[in-house]
């Protein structure tokens, strides 16, 4: 195993001063204190290697290797992501830096997003450069795709497995003397997935009593192109096109709930997103730099409601359409000795169609980061930004506004040359309210509410991360974070929606976020390497500690083994086990929530590499066949298996 995957796979950083080959540099978001592409601190990175080895076919599959990261699912079949508790809304998703996550809710489907095109994924924390942009709350996500570096390359991955699942992809890619050129094109299916040991539907009439999920059928196609000039050994200019087209079944609830709509017999006929981008990076002289984004994404959703379990009928598509235009303007200025100064100013439209019912937002954010190399081993980054979103148009309702500033510092002191450090980070963050928050009428149960104010988090976080003896590589960081302003529903007096009251999104909540993560990748020998990370996360509401926060495990576990028993052969085992999951739970007159308990489960897998350029993949997941639940209802996938063969060039 290479360095880099090993540190990888522990959820550790790779080291460097420069973008490994194959990765995008451009789609970074270069931190103070790092040259384009160089690893930042505070990120962790998971290159293709380690994300292939894995057989982790989309994001979420993938950023379940590394600490802190939690998985969920929700009644819409959506795969959710939480980053040491904070969900998708407060960690926002990035390809190639622009921004990817839905207007209308701030939510992403990370289960849609596929990973054969991208070259690493990014998870950056409480400490993430205010470079991002608003609304990196708890930290961001960035998917960073692929750049060639021989004349032409590429390969082709053909895959089968359980549930009749499908995957092809194939990436092609050049670089020529002052341009290059990237392609890809992936398409995953699946028809369902096995029903795990014990498997029981508490429905009182049951919809799943087979050996496979019912109504779990998934398509996602994905075709990425990216053109660059590099006219010189400094500039570079960029011009990316990404196209999603997916559809999806939503598994019906199997659970004990009573709750009238609990049971949804529902699918998604299309989930289609188009983003159009240009990156650039141009030496303006030997102290100054300027890059510049420009983007244009558009999401389309449909989704048929049917009347039960024989999909026969629906009524007319619930469908809309959002879209986003911006642009990212970054001055970059190394005059003077021991800064490294960085400028920016972003300019983000947000439009949500729903049916001829128009909305649309302008955010726009000013930031400054500096490192200061204060020593040979001690440095200090700063950090500071001012955010403001205007509602430039509303159906019916009023517009409102908010500002937010935001601030970071990371002192960080080097204990070795070979970059082990020891650091500490601090942070204040916000998040605006979306669209949903501030105008959702709930099917007439809700006033809006146009004047929320942002939620605000403020993040202390120490740390130590290097090789602590030979062969290995580890990090381990304590945090904390308060979070105020939190968005909740309140119930609040009023005629408007037929009764007596109404409900309403207010910044009523306080919250705390505290943990640990450790993570330790060791080699032993040239034939093993150990790979382990750990996460304890303790969440609580301080404006009620009666009211439990959901869907994150209090401890969490992941491991993995490999062995290189022959020059053309290796095994690999992983195990990943929670604890302390609570999760919502509805009864005919109230919410309340319940503990599925903890779980373990077991991965098996060995790679078959007759040639340099071919290689065979084969395995078994959750092998003991264990029943798991991340949400109350939706059983988890029982003993799979798969196969992948990929051919490179």
């Amino acid at each position: 195993m290479q360095r880099a995957d090993m540190q990888a796979a522990a959820g550790t950083q790779d080291s460097g001063t420069q973008a490994a080959d194959g990765v995008f540099a451009l789609g970074t978001v270069t931190v103070s204190g790092t040259r384009d592409g160089g690893q930042t601190p505070g990120e962790s990175t998971l290159r293709q290697q380690t994300i292939a080895r894995h057989n982790a076919d989309t994001v979420a599959d993938a950023t379940r290797l590394l600490p802190g990261v939690s998985l969920s699912r929700n009644g819409r079949n959506e795969e959710m992501i939480s980053l040491r508790g904070f969900d998708p809304r407060q960690v926002p998703v990035f390809v190639d830096g622009v921004p990817l996550y839905v207007p209308y809710d701030g939510y992403v489907d990370f289960g849609r997003f596929t990973t054969f095109d991208l070259a690493e994924i990014r998870v950056a924390r409480a400490d993430a450069s205010l470079l991002y942009g608003p609304n990196t709350l708890g930290g961001a996500i960035n998917l960073v795709t692929r750049k060639p570096v021989r004349p032409f390359e590429g390969d082709v991955r053909l895959g089968l497995g359980s549930g009749q699942t499908r995957k092809a992809a194939v990436n092609l890619g050049g670089r020529q003397q002052g341009w290059y050129y990237q392609l890809g094109a992936s398409r995953l299916d699946a028809d369902s997935f096995p029903l795990p040991h014990g498997f029981r539907d508490y429905k009182r009439t049951p919809t799943d009593t087979g050996h496979s999920r019912a109504n779990a059928a998934r398509t996602d196609n994905r075709l990425s192109f990216k053109l660059g000039l590099t006219p010189n050994a400094t500039d570079e200019y960029a011009l990316g096109y990404v196209r999603q087209r997916g559809e999806k079944g939503n598994p019906v609830y199997t659970g004990r709930s009573t709750q009238r709509n609990a049971v949804r017999y529902w699918r998604w006929p299309y989930w289609d997103k188009d983003s159009v981008y240009f990156v650039s990076s141009t030496r303006l002289n030997a102290d100054n730099a300027l890059r510049v984004r420009l983007y244009h994404d558009t999401y389309k959703n449909g989704l048929d409601m049917y009347t039960d379990a024989t999909y026969s009928q629906h009524s007319p598509t619930s469908s809309y359409r959002d879209t986003s235009k911006g642009a990212t303007l970054e001055w970059a200025n190394a005059r003077w000795k021991g800064h490294d100064l960085r400028l920016a100013a972003h300019y983000k439209t947000d439009t949500h169609d729903d049916t001829g019912r128009y909305y649309r937002d302008v955010t726009t954010s000013l930031v400054a980061e500096d490192t200061l190399t204060l020593s040979d081993r001690l440095h200090l980054a700063l950090g500071a930004s001012h955010e403001k979103r205007d509602a430039k148009r509303v159906w019916q309702w009023p517009t409102g506004s908010a500002s937010a500033t935001n601030g970071r510092a990371r002192l960080g002191w080097s204990l070795t040359p070979q970059g082990d450090e020891v650091y500490v980070a601090l942070s204040h963050r916000t998040r605006f309210p979306t669209i949903k928050d501030r105008y959702s009428a709930r099917m007439g149960r809700a006033l809006p509410n146009p004047d929320l104010r942002p939620e605000t988090a403020n993040h202390l976080e120490v740390g130590i991360t290097g090789q602590p003896w030979t062969g290995a590589t580890g990090q381990a960081a304590v945090f904390h974070s308060r979070v105020s302003n939190l968005i909740q529903t309140a119930v609040v007096p009023s005629t408007s929606c037929g009764g007596t009251t109404c409900e309403q999104a207010q910044n009523i909540s306080r919250a705390r976020n505290q943990g640990v993560e450790l993570s330790l990748s060791q080699q032993f020998g040239h034939e093993w390497q150990a790979d382990a990370s750990y996460t304890y996360l303790d969440r609580t509401n301080l404006s009620d500690r009666s009211v439990v926060l959901l869907d994150t495990p209090r401890h969490r576990l992941f491991a993995a083994v490999r062995w290189q028993v022959h020059a053309q052969w290796t095994l690999m085992s992983t195990v990943e086990a929670e604890q302390g999951r609570k999760v919502s739970f509805a009864t005919a007159r109230t919410n309340t929530w319940r503990e599925p308990g903890g779980y373990g489960v077991v991965d098996l897998g060995a790679t078959w590499t007759p040639r340099s350029d071919v290689s065979l993949d084969v395995g078994v997941n959750n092998i003991g066949n264990r029943w798991y639940e991340l949400a109350d209802g939706l059983p988890m996938p029982g003993r799979t298996w798969f196969i992948n063969g990929t051919y490179r060039f």
